[in-house]
Formats: C-alpha cells, structure tokens, sequence
C-alpha cells in the first residue's frame, strides 16, 4: 500500500495544479494556495497517470530549443492564416482530409506530434492508426494542390525536428 503511494506521489504534479488553482481563483492567498495542494494531492493519489515510456529517451536540448522556436513561429502565422479566412467576405474554401503517414518510432513522440498538430489552427487529427503510424487529418484550406502541399510540408517539418530533438542517436 506505502509503495504504491510512494510511486503515485509526483510533488511536481502537485506544485503544478496548486499553480492553476491559484490562477482559477485569481489571487495566492494561504488558503488558496492551501487549498490547492490539498486538491493537487487528491488528484495525484486518487486518479494516478501511468508512467511515460520514456527510458533511455535523450532529449537533444538545442534541438529543443529549435523545436520551441518553430512551434511558437507555425502558431503565429497558422493563426493570422485562419484569422484572415474567418474574416474575409469571400466563402470559406473548401477543406481537405488527409491520410499522413509518420516516421516517427516512439509513442510518446507521436503524442507530441499528435498535440502540437492540434493546437496549431489550420489542422486537426481526426484519427490516429497507431500501429501504423497514420493520421487522418482535416486541413482547413485546400483551395488549391500547393496550399495542401504547403500544409502537409509543415507537417513533415514537425515531425522532422520532433525526431531530431527526441529520437536520433547521439
């Protein structure tokens, strides 16, 4: 019973939720911040995560960094792109669903890569053939074979520095 506790135990975890508490309730008083760890505490030992499979992983921290900067660049102009087509007065273009097949090995790398796709606008993945590491995508534009393409060499970009930054060999 104690070692179970013990590996569900992740101070971290907690530190994090009683962060957003605090920012749900919109002040760090003591019984907020209290009241956070309490809840951050109940949530870790009673609805516990499984283990990420991530041993013998080697993060490349450049690679990383890289990684951080394209996301952050792809947010920004994928969301001025969808900005300007809500905002335009012509009709919406018609939109596209891909098959997109990945190179990537680990599962923990394909979720990334599955998050970051959703969170940028544009795309979304509709389903995942984990075995066989395909995505069906829906692609918001596709007026045309080059915005498609484009779309779809972003995807391979990703997915390009995803594996440089977390699975090529040192």
């Amino acid at each position: 019973m104690i070692s179970g506790i013990q590996r569900r135990f992740r101070p971290m975890t907690i530190l994090w939720l009683t962060l957003m508490w605090c920012l749900l309730y919109g002040e760090f008083s003591w019984a907020n911040i209290l009241g956070g760890m309490a809840v951050g505490t109940l949530i870790v030992l009673l609805f516990p995560l499984p283990a990420l499979p991530v041993s013998g992983m080697r993060i490349r921290w450049l690679s990383l960094a890289e990684l951080i900067v394209f996301f952050c660049w792809d947010l920004l102009i994928s969301s001025v792109r969808v900005s300007l087509l809500a905002l335009r007065p012509a009709p919406q273009p018609p939109a596209a669903i891909v098959k997109v097949p990945m190179r990537v090995q680990e599962d923990f790398v394909l979720s990334l890569a599955i998050s970051l796709l959703n969170l940028t606008p544009g795309g979304a993945v509709m389903e995942v053939d984990i075995p066989s590491r395909i995505l069906t995508m829906h692609i918001l534009d596709a007026r045309s074979t080059a915005e498609l393409d484009r779309s779809l060499r972003g995807i391979a970009e990703l997915e390009r520095r995803l594996i440089r930054t977390f699975e090529m060999e040192v």
